[in-house]
């Protein structure tokens, strides 16, 4: 029998291809869906970032299991992490960009399909990395031209690094990576079929249709914001109140409603700050992915350490 978490993330799955269907369908038509950068920010600013606005909440535990009482401790090595992360960055954007997208692959597979895997193993620590690839190499694969100019932006000066990038655009070697991301959502797939295995097809097709119709930008705020979080955020809703899921949906919502609005509040002041030196666009792109990987990493090492503890 199918758990209501999953009907619930399958009913999501469904909206949510057809609501890239609509894109598809207007896309073939000539009207590219346009949204400004500055909208693409508001979002991820809100829906996106929304589901890690609970981390304060499993920080407590891992300072009850340290027997730590002052909260504080988690929020300042928390902020310390990020602004660590912020500062490799302008030192060594290459290999923290690398990190980050090998983490974000990583951490795009797993929660996206965690509810269809019933056992760990090592092999499938492996399926999640690859499955979470095709949410990188999609914009390398559609729009490498853009793609690059994001990382230009990001501060990624390594020519050899470019060169490598233009090797795997010219000998095809990025559709080997995309075949190896779809044999990883098959083996899910294949490996115990159920009915909610579909899922996985209606999430690699929309990624797919996403990347191919929409700029590399769009492409990602739309899933991070609409798939990535939300789904995260429905396993979010149900740990709060596993019973009632309206309930849970309101808790989480006064739960993150405080982290993500300070959150909200740094960015722009970023932003605000980084625009007096860049164009607003430029700027925009900085504040968006520096910013989620300097908030990524406290992440995933908070989610290793709860983990780690089996809590």
């Amino acid at each position: 029998m199918i758990s209501q978490t999953k009907k619930i993330n399958l009913i999501h799955s469904i909206i949510f291809f057809f609501m890239i269907g609509t894109i598809l369908i207007f896309a073939s038509q000539g009207s590219v869906l346009k949204i400004p950068s500055i909208i693409c920010l508001f979002l991820i600013l809100t829906i996106g970032i929304s589901h890690g606005s609970l981390d304060h909440i499993k920080g407590k535990k891992i300072l009850k299991i340290l027997k730590v009482k002052k909260i504080y401790i988690f929020y300042l090595a928390y902020t310390l992490i990020a602004l660590s992360v912020i500062g490799i960055w302008l030192v060594q954007p290459l290999l923290v960009l690398l990190l980050f997208l090998t983490i974000s692959s990583y951490h795009f597979g797993k929660e996206d399909a965690y509810f269809l895997v019933e056992k760990k193993s090592k092999l499938n620590e492996l399926i999640y990395f690859l499955k979470g690839l095709l949410i990188i190499v999609s914009p390398l694969l559609f729009h490498f031209e853009e793609t690059i100019n994001i990382f230009n932006v990001l501060l990624i000066k390594n020519e050899k690094f470019f060169i490598f990038l233009n090797y795997l655009e010219g000998s095809k070697s990025l559709y080997v990576i995309l075949f190896l991301s779809i044999s990883a959502n098959f083996y899910i797939f294949l490996k115990r079929f159920q009915i909610m295995n579909f899922l996985l097809l209606f999430d690699f097709l929309s990624i797919l249709i996403l990347n191919y119709c929409l700029t590399p930008l769009i492409a990602f705020t739309i899933y991070f914001c609409f798939l990535h979080s939300v789904r995260h955020a429905i396993s979010l809703i149900k740990e709060l109140d596993s019973k009632n899921f309206k309930n849970g949906l309101f808790k989480f919502l006064e739960k993150a409603t405080p982290l993500t609005v300070f959150t909200g509040i740094m960015y722009i002041s970023c932003l605000l700050y980084l625009n007096n030196f860049f164009e607003l666009d430029d700027a925009i792109l900085k504040v968006i992915f520096i910013g989620l990987a300097s908030l990524t990493f406290p992440h995933i090492l908070l989610e290793y350490a709860i983990k780690k503890n089996g809590k």
